[in-house]
C-alpha cells in the first residue's frame, strides 16, 4: 500500500498516466513532447519508475541511432487504486495524495494556458465550486449519478475528433456535521 501511495502520489507520474490514457502508445521522447514543462530527465526517470512498477508495459522496441527506444502502453489494471487501499490510508496519507492531485491539476492547467492557442471559453474550461447541503442518501445519489455520467466516457479511445480533457471531481465536507 505504501509503495502504491508513493507511486501515484507524484504529480509527474500522474501526468504521465493521464497522457497514456486511452490505450495510447508512446516513447519516452514523445511523452516529453506532451509534457514540455517537465524536464526530459525527469520524464525519463518517472517513466522508468512506472515501468519498473508494471504500470507501463513495453509495447515494442526500436533501435534509433544506436540506442533502443521503447514504446510504452498504460496497463489500466495496474494504474488503479482499489477501495481497500483508500480505506487503509492515514489522514497524512490522504493529505499527501490530495496535495499530489492538486499539484497535478495546477501543472496541467498551467501547461494548457501556456499553449499558444489556449482558449478557455472555446474549450469549455470549468473550475467552479459549489457548496452543497446533502443528507447521506443525497450524497450517495449524487456520487452514483456522477459515476454513471463519467464512467462510460472513460472507455473512449483517442480519435482525431476527440480532445483529451482532465476531469477531477473533488468532494469533501467543509464543515463538521456536529457543528451548529
Amino acid at each position: 500500500m505504501v509503495d502504491a501511495l508513493k507511486l501515484f502520489a507524484h504529480p509527474v507520474r500522474l501526468r504521465i498516466v493521464h497522457a497514456m490514457a486511452g490505450n495510447r502508445v508512446f516513447t519516452t521522447s514523445q511523452l516529453c513532447d506532451l509534457i514540455p514543462d517537465v524536464s526530459k530527465a525527469t520524464v525519463y526517470r518517472h517513466v522508468g519508475v512506472l515501468a519498473d512498477a508494471g504500470v507501463l508495459g513495453v509495447d515494442g522496441e526500436e533501435r534509433i541511432r544506436g540506442a533502443v527506444e521503447r514504446r510504452y502502453r498504460l496497463r489500466r489494471d495496474r494504474a488503479t487504486v482499489d477501495p481497500e487501499m483508500i480505506a487503509a490510508l492515514s489522514r497524512e496519507d490522504h493529505r499527501k495524495v490530495f496535495e499530489a492531485a492538486i499539484a497535478t491539476l495546477l501543472a496541467e492547467f498551467n501547461a494548457y494556458l501556456d499553449r499558444d492557442h489556449a482558449d478557455p471559453v472555446a474549450d469549455s474550461v470549468g473550475y467552479r465550486q459549489h457548496a452543497l447541503w446533502l443528507s447521506p442518501d443525497e450524497l450517495a445519489d449524487l456520487i452514483e449519478k456522477m459515476r454513471a455520467a463519467i464512467v462510460p466516457h472513460l472507455a473512449h479511445d483517442p480519435e482525431p475528433h476527440r480532445t483529451r480533457y482532465l476531469l477531477s471531481p473533488i468532494l469533501f465536507p467543509i464543515e463538521d456535521p456536529s457543528a451548529p
